[in-house]
């Protein structure tokens, strides 16, 4: 945990300096020649960053820190959805998709990672439901769940 929030700070630090962007949230416009402030995409960017490092913890600290800088981001609680999910804490992750699905009805990805967790809990005719809605959108997206739904019903 504690090298998850070393990373996360390192991160936000070579990502400051190396966008010249400083911790003010506070600030929607810089004067010339000031940093610009920290938005809900730098922290959304951090926390993609490290979920491709499998960072789970630090992933989602920074997916936080997006919805709260900017609620009605689907992405952002989209990613932190998949983070709980990655971490095991399935309900967070389960509420976290249904924030995503909220502010994006036809959301794919949340759709079919909301379904992949009822599956990882055992609630599968949830992720039945979830795939009916998921097929029209996304057929691929829809195969994945599909494929995970049968693997779960057969153990």
């Amino acid at each position: 945990m504690v090298g998850s929030a070393m990373r996360l700070a390192l991160v936000s630090l070579v990502l400051l300096l190396a966008t010249g962007v400083a911790a003010n949230p506070d600030d929607d416009a810089s004067a010339p020649g000031q940093p610009a402030a920290v938005t809900a995409e730098s922290y959304f960017n951090q926390g993609q960053a490290l979920a491709r490092q499998s960072d789970w913890a630090g992933a989602e600290q920074a997916y936080r820190e997006a919805t709260r800088v900017r609620p009605a981001f689907p992405e952002a609680w989209n990613g932190l959805g998949h983070a709980l999910r990655k971490r095991g804490k399935f309900e967070e992750s389960v509420k976290a998709y249904q924030e995503a699905l909220r502010l994006r009805p036809q959301y794919p990805q949340a759709l079919e990672y909301l379904g992949e967790a009822y599956v990882r809990m055992g609630r599968l005719a949830e992720a039945r439901e979830v795939l009916a809605r998921l097929r029209p959108l996304d057929p691929k997206e829809a195969d994945e769940l599909a494929q995970a739904i049968a693997q779960a019903a057969q153990r």
